[in-house]
Protein backbone atom coordinates (compact mmCIF):
# COMPACT_ATOMS: atom_id res chain seq x y z
CA UNK A 1 0.00 0.00 0.00
CA UNK A 2 2.68 2.51 1.14
CA UNK A 3 4.71 1.30 -2.40
CA UNK A 4 1.38 2.29 -4.31
CA UNK A 5 1.12 5.70 -2.87
CA UNK A 6 4.97 6.52 -3.28
CA UNK A 7 4.45 5.95 -7.53
CA UNK A 8 1.61 7.60 -7.30
CA UNK A 9 3.44 10.53 -5.71
CA UNK A 10 5.89 10.15 -8.17
CA UNK A 11 3.85 10.48 -11.12
CA UNK A 12 1.72 13.37 -9.56
CA UNK A 13 5.03 15.48 -9.39
CA UNK A 14 6.50 14.59 -12.90
CA UNK A 15 2.87 16.07 -14.09
CA UNK A 16 2.81 19.06 -11.97
CA UNK A 17 6.80 19.53 -13.39
CA UNK A 18 5.60 19.27 -17.44
CA UNK A 19 2.96 21.64 -16.48
CA UNK A 20 5.13 24.29 -15.10
CA UNK A 21 7.64 23.71 -18.13
CA UNK A 22 4.53 24.84 -20.50
CA UNK A 23 3.37 27.53 -18.56
CA UNK A 24 1.34 30.34 -20.28
CA UNK A 25 3.17 33.57 -21.14
CA UNK A 26 0.73 35.51 -18.82
CA UNK A 27 1.87 33.87 -15.86
CA UNK A 28 5.72 34.99 -16.58
CA UNK A 29 4.88 37.80 -14.27
CA UNK A 30 4.69 35.21 -11.45
CA UNK A 31 7.44 33.21 -12.32
CA UNK A 32 9.66 35.98 -12.58
CA UNK A 33 8.54 37.52 -8.62
CA UNK A 34 9.93 34.10 -6.88
CA UNK A 35 6.78 33.46 -5.07
CA UNK A 36 5.25 30.15 -4.06
CA UNK A 37 3.38 28.44 -6.50
CA UNK A 38 0.89 25.74 -5.61
CA UNK A 39 -1.46 23.98 -7.69
CA UNK A 40 -4.88 24.64 -6.86
CA UNK A 41 -6.20 21.73 -5.23
CA UNK A 42 -2.93 19.71 -4.73
CA UNK A 43 -2.36 18.52 -1.42
CA UNK A 44 1.65 18.81 -2.24
CA UNK A 45 4.18 20.71 -0.43
CA UNK A 46 4.72 24.50 -2.28
CA UNK A 47 7.74 24.23 -4.65
CA UNK A 48 9.93 27.47 -5.22
CA UNK A 49 11.50 27.77 -8.63
CA UNK A 50 13.89 30.46 -9.05
CA UNK A 51 14.29 31.54 -13.01
CA UNK A 52 17.76 32.96 -14.41
CA UNK A 53 17.86 35.01 -16.97
CA UNK A 54 20.31 33.91 -20.19
CA UNK A 55 21.87 36.60 -22.55
CA UNK A 56 22.32 35.37 -26.42
CA UNK A 57 24.27 37.58 -28.42
CA UNK A 58 24.00 34.72 -31.63
CA UNK A 59 21.05 35.47 -33.47
CA UNK A 60 18.67 33.38 -35.12
CA UNK A 61 18.72 32.75 -38.93
CA UNK A 62 15.24 34.50 -39.47
CA UNK A 63 16.57 37.76 -37.58
CA UNK A 64 18.18 40.62 -39.43
CA UNK A 65 20.87 42.48 -38.08
CA UNK A 66 20.25 45.96 -36.94
CA UNK A 67 21.78 48.48 -39.22
CA UNK A 68 24.25 50.68 -38.23
CA UNK A 69 25.91 54.05 -39.37
CA UNK A 70 29.85 53.97 -39.33
CA UNK A 71 31.60 56.48 -41.22
CA UNK A 72 35.00 56.03 -42.81
CA UNK A 73 38.03 57.74 -42.52
CA UNK A 74 38.03 59.50 -45.86
CA UNK A 75 34.43 60.47 -45.46
CA UNK A 76 33.61 64.07 -43.83
CA UNK A 77 31.45 63.80 -40.67
CA UNK A 78 29.35 66.85 -42.01
CA UNK A 79 26.44 64.83 -42.52
CA UNK A 80 24.33 67.73 -41.01
CA UNK A 81 26.42 70.60 -39.64
CA UNK A 82 26.46 71.00 -35.26
CA UNK A 83 24.20 72.83 -34.23
CA UNK A 84 21.52 73.30 -30.97
CA UNK A 85 18.96 71.12 -32.38
CA UNK A 86 18.27 69.75 -35.38
CA UNK A 87 15.95 72.73 -36.95
CA UNK A 88 18.35 75.00 -36.31
CA UNK A 89 20.30 72.98 -38.39
CA UNK A 90 17.68 72.40 -41.44
CA UNK A 91 16.44 76.61 -41.06
CA UNK A 92 20.50 77.22 -42.23
CA UNK A 93 20.56 74.35 -44.97
CA UNK A 94 16.96 76.27 -46.56
CA UNK A 95 18.87 79.77 -45.85
CA UNK A 96 21.86 78.65 -48.29
CA UNK A 97 19.72 77.06 -50.81
CA UNK A 98 17.47 80.49 -50.63
CA UNK A 99 20.92 82.72 -50.76
CA UNK A 100 22.20 80.47 -53.76
CA UNK A 101 19.29 81.22 -55.53
CA UNK A 102 19.24 84.85 -55.05
CA UNK A 103 23.02 84.98 -55.94
CA UNK A 104 21.56 83.31 -59.62
CA UNK A 105 18.49 85.69 -60.02
CA UNK A 106 20.67 88.09 -59.23
CA UNK A 107 23.21 87.57 -61.69
CA UNK A 108 20.31 87.55 -64.38
CA UNK A 109 18.93 90.11 -63.60
CA UNK A 110 22.42 91.99 -63.66
CA UNK A 111 22.73 90.87 -67.10
CA UNK A 112 19.62 92.11 -68.51
CA UNK A 113 20.01 95.52 -68.32
CA UNK A 114 23.68 94.84 -69.37
CA UNK A 115 22.18 93.23 -72.94
CA UNK A 116 20.26 96.25 -73.39
CA UNK A 117 22.93 99.25 -72.67
CA UNK A 118 25.32 97.47 -75.33
CA UNK A 119 21.88 97.27 -77.93
CA UNK A 120 21.51 101.13 -77.67
CA UNK A 121 25.33 101.52 -77.83
CA UNK A 122 25.40 100.31 -80.70
CA UNK A 123 24.51 102.93 -82.99
CA UNK A 124 26.61 105.96 -81.42
CA UNK A 125 29.39 103.81 -82.91
CA UNK A 126 27.84 105.88 -86.27
CA UNK A 127 26.18 108.91 -84.73
CA UNK A 128 29.31 110.29 -82.48
CA UNK A 129 31.64 110.67 -85.91
CA UNK A 130 29.00 111.83 -88.19
CA UNK A 131 27.87 114.67 -85.51
CA UNK A 132 31.63 115.46 -85.29
CA UNK A 133 31.83 115.74 -89.15
CA UNK A 134 28.35 118.05 -90.28
CA UNK A 135 29.75 120.39 -87.11
CA UNK A 136 33.18 120.85 -87.72
CA UNK A 137 34.34 119.61 -90.96
CA UNK A 138 31.28 120.66 -93.11
CA UNK A 139 31.65 123.92 -92.35
CA UNK A 140 34.69 124.73 -92.40
CA UNK A 141 35.49 123.30 -95.58
CA UNK A 142 32.10 124.00 -97.75
CA UNK A 143 30.80 127.46 -96.40
CA UNK A 144 32.79 130.52 -98.90
CA UNK A 145 34.76 132.78 -96.41
CA UNK A 146 32.59 135.87 -97.65
CA UNK A 147 29.49 134.51 -96.15
CA UNK A 148 31.06 134.26 -92.98
CA UNK A 149 33.29 137.26 -92.94
CA UNK A 150 32.10 140.86 -94.01
CA UNK A 151 35.25 142.97 -92.75
CA UNK A 152 36.89 143.64 -89.86
CA UNK A 153 34.22 144.32 -87.87
CA UNK A 154 31.98 143.10 -84.81
CA UNK A 155 30.02 141.30 -87.24
CA UNK A 156 32.55 138.77 -88.75
CA UNK A 157 33.85 138.24 -85.61
CA UNK A 158 30.31 136.59 -84.19
CA UNK A 159 30.23 134.29 -87.28
CA UNK A 160 33.62 133.05 -86.78
CA UNK A 161 32.73 132.29 -82.84
CA UNK A 162 29.28 130.81 -83.77
CA UNK A 163 30.78 128.86 -86.64
CA UNK A 164 33.53 127.18 -83.29
CA UNK A 165 30.77 127.12 -81.00
CA UNK A 166 28.52 124.50 -83.39
CA UNK A 167 32.31 122.61 -83.59
CA UNK A 168 31.99 123.01 -79.77
CA UNK A 169 28.96 121.43 -79.40
CA UNK A 170 29.47 118.69 -81.94
CA UNK A 171 32.78 117.62 -80.22
CA UNK A 172 31.12 117.74 -76.64
CA UNK A 173 28.31 115.14 -78.30
CA UNK A 174 31.03 113.40 -79.74
CA UNK A 175 32.73 112.85 -75.98
CA UNK A 176 29.83 112.03 -74.22
CA UNK A 177 29.02 109.48 -77.09
CA UNK A 178 32.29 107.99 -76.56
CA UNK A 179 31.94 107.92 -73.07
CA UNK A 180 28.89 105.99 -73.09
CA UNK A 181 30.70 103.85 -75.58
CA UNK A 182 33.82 102.79 -73.36
CA UNK A 183 31.93 102.28 -69.96
CA UNK A 184 31.69 98.30 -69.13
CA UNK A 185 29.11 95.91 -70.10
CA UNK A 186 27.23 95.83 -66.77
CA UNK A 187 26.72 99.50 -65.68
CA UNK A 188 27.69 98.08 -61.86
CA UNK A 189 31.20 97.73 -62.54
CA UNK A 190 33.50 100.49 -62.01
CA UNK A 191 35.13 102.20 -65.07
CA UNK A 192 37.64 104.68 -63.76
CA UNK A 193 40.53 105.84 -66.20
CA UNK A 194 43.36 108.19 -64.56
CA UNK A 195 45.61 110.42 -67.05
CA UNK A 196 49.41 109.98 -66.06
CA UNK A 197 51.36 113.39 -64.64
CA UNK A 198 53.46 113.35 -66.93
CA UNK A 199 50.74 113.36 -69.52
CA UNK A 200 49.25 116.34 -67.90
CA UNK A 201 51.91 118.23 -67.36
CA UNK A 202 52.63 117.97 -70.96
CA UNK A 203 49.31 118.77 -72.16
CA UNK A 204 48.97 121.79 -69.69
CA UNK A 205 52.84 123.19 -70.96
CA UNK A 206 51.60 122.68 -74.70
CA UNK A 207 47.83 124.36 -73.95
CA UNK A 208 49.95 127.84 -72.24
CA UNK A 209 52.41 128.26 -74.61
CA UNK A 210 49.78 128.26 -77.16
CA UNK A 211 47.83 130.97 -75.44
CA UNK A 212 50.86 133.18 -74.32
CA UNK A 213 52.71 133.78 -78.16
CA UNK A 214 49.41 135.17 -78.91
CA UNK A 215 48.58 137.36 -76.11
CA UNK A 216 52.35 138.80 -75.93
CA UNK A 217 52.34 139.28 -79.95
CA UNK A 218 49.30 141.64 -79.28
CA UNK A 219 51.13 143.48 -76.60
CA UNK A 220 54.30 143.90 -78.49
CA UNK A 221 51.57 145.28 -81.12
CA UNK A 222 50.20 147.64 -78.91
CA UNK A 223 53.33 148.70 -76.97
CA UNK A 224 55.05 149.68 -80.77
CA UNK A 225 57.42 146.88 -80.46
CA UNK A 226 56.21 145.14 -83.80
CA UNK A 227 55.56 147.07 -86.69
CA UNK A 228 52.93 147.48 -88.76
CA UNK A 229 50.73 147.89 -86.17
CA UNK A 230 47.83 145.85 -85.85
CA UNK A 231 44.44 147.42 -84.02
CA UNK A 232 42.62 145.09 -81.56
CA UNK A 233 39.74 144.30 -83.69
CA UNK A 234 41.18 143.10 -87.04
CA UNK A 235 43.65 140.71 -84.31
CA UNK A 236 40.27 139.88 -82.84
CA UNK A 237 38.93 138.28 -85.92
CA UNK A 238 42.14 136.62 -86.67
CA UNK A 239 43.13 135.11 -83.32
CA UNK A 240 40.41 135.81 -80.87
CA UNK A 241 38.13 132.77 -81.95
CA UNK A 242 41.34 130.34 -81.47
CA UNK A 243 42.07 131.31 -78.11
CA UNK A 244 38.30 131.34 -77.08
CA UNK A 245 38.64 127.83 -78.24
CA UNK A 246 42.00 126.85 -76.84
CA UNK A 247 40.37 128.16 -73.54
CA UNK A 248 37.48 125.54 -74.06
CA UNK A 249 39.33 122.85 -74.86
CA UNK A 250 41.70 123.64 -71.89
CA UNK A 251 38.42 123.32 -69.64
CA UNK A 252 37.23 120.12 -70.81
CA UNK A 253 40.33 118.37 -70.28
CA UNK A 254 40.39 119.27 -66.86
CA UNK A 255 36.86 118.11 -66.38
CA UNK A 256 38.00 114.64 -68.16
CA UNK A 257 41.06 114.93 -65.81
CA UNK A 258 38.66 115.25 -62.57
CA UNK A 259 36.18 112.69 -63.88
CA UNK A 260 38.56 110.08 -65.26
CA UNK A 261 36.96 109.51 -67.99
CA UNK A 262 38.16 106.81 -70.53
CA UNK A 263 38.27 109.93 -73.61
CA UNK A 264 40.98 111.97 -71.93
CA UNK A 265 43.28 110.51 -74.32
CA UNK A 266 40.81 111.40 -77.67
CA UNK A 267 39.94 114.85 -76.37
CA UNK A 268 43.22 117.14 -77.43
CA UNK A 269 43.51 115.27 -80.80
CA UNK A 270 39.91 116.17 -81.40
CA UNK A 271 40.39 120.12 -80.93
CA UNK A 272 44.07 119.81 -81.80
CA UNK A 273 42.81 118.65 -85.50
CA UNK A 274 40.31 121.23 -85.77
CA UNK A 275 42.76 124.29 -84.72
CA UNK A 276 44.84 123.57 -87.50
CA UNK A 277 41.81 124.22 -89.90
CA UNK A 278 41.04 127.24 -87.57
CA UNK A 279 43.96 128.19 -88.30
CA UNK A 280 44.00 127.83 -92.12
CA UNK A 281 40.88 129.62 -91.87
CA UNK A 282 42.81 132.10 -90.15
CA UNK A 283 45.54 132.74 -93.24
CA UNK A 284 42.89 133.00 -95.62
CA UNK A 285 41.49 135.71 -93.74
CA UNK A 286 44.93 137.79 -92.95
CA UNK A 287 44.93 137.73 -97.18
CA UNK A 288 41.57 139.49 -96.73
CA UNK A 289 42.33 142.04 -94.25
CA UNK A 290 46.33 142.52 -95.89
CA UNK A 291 47.09 141.67 -92.27
CA UNK A 292 51.41 142.24 -91.44
CA UNK A 293 53.93 139.56 -91.90
CA UNK A 294 54.63 139.16 -88.72
CA UNK A 295 51.35 138.02 -87.92
CA UNK A 296 50.91 135.94 -91.07
CA UNK A 297 54.33 134.24 -89.55
CA UNK A 298 52.47 133.75 -86.23
CA UNK A 299 49.66 131.81 -87.46
CA UNK A 300 52.03 129.80 -89.57
CA UNK A 301 53.99 129.09 -86.65
CA UNK A 302 51.06 128.56 -84.40
CA UNK A 303 50.11 125.74 -87.34
CA UNK A 304 53.35 124.03 -87.23
CA UNK A 305 53.38 123.87 -83.62
CA UNK A 306 50.05 122.58 -83.44
CA UNK A 307 50.62 119.61 -85.85
CA UNK A 308 53.90 118.85 -83.87
CA UNK A 309 51.34 118.50 -80.79
CA UNK A 310 48.63 116.43 -82.88
CA UNK A 311 51.51 114.22 -83.96
CA UNK A 312 52.77 113.56 -79.80
CA UNK A 313 48.96 113.22 -79.19
CA UNK A 314 48.62 110.86 -81.66
CA UNK A 315 52.15 108.51 -80.68
CA UNK A 316 50.70 108.96 -77.14
CA UNK A 317 47.35 106.83 -78.49
CA UNK A 318 49.64 104.38 -79.67
CA UNK A 319 51.81 103.58 -76.19
CA UNK A 320 48.98 103.87 -74.31
CA UNK A 321 47.48 101.06 -77.10
CA UNK A 322 50.68 98.94 -76.21
CA UNK A 323 50.57 99.47 -72.01
CA UNK A 324 46.81 98.87 -71.95
CA UNK A 325 47.94 94.93 -74.28
CA UNK A 326 50.94 94.27 -71.70
CA UNK A 327 48.68 94.83 -68.76
CA UNK A 328 46.12 92.37 -69.78
CA UNK A 329 48.43 90.05 -70.76
CA UNK A 330 49.96 90.15 -67.52
CA UNK A 331 46.14 90.07 -65.96
CA UNK A 332 45.86 87.02 -68.13
CA UNK A 333 49.25 85.69 -66.81
CA UNK A 334 48.20 86.08 -63.56
CA UNK A 335 44.99 84.48 -63.70
CA UNK A 336 46.51 81.21 -65.66
CA UNK A 337 49.03 80.86 -62.81
CA UNK A 338 46.44 81.37 -60.17
CA UNK A 339 44.40 78.18 -61.67
CA UNK A 340 47.21 76.27 -62.32
CA UNK A 341 48.04 76.46 -58.09
CA UNK A 342 44.56 75.94 -57.09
Amino acid sequence: MNTGMASLTQVRYKVQTSTLRRVHPRNQGLLKSGKLFQHPGSAFPSIHINLSCICCTKLTPWESSSVTYAPTDNQSDKFLPESANIFETLESSKTADSSTANAEGVIETRSQPGRELQFFKWPLWLLGPSILLATGMVPTLWLPISSIFLGPNIASLLSLIGLDCLFNLGATLFLLMADACSRPKYPTDECKSKAPFSYQFWNVAATLTGFIIPLLLMFGSQKGFLQPQLTFIPFAVLLGPYLLLLSVQFLTEMLTWHWQSPVWLVTPVIYESYRVLQLMRGLKLGVELSAPAWMMHTIRGLVCWWVLILGLQLMRVAWFAGLTAQARKQRLSSHTSSANDD
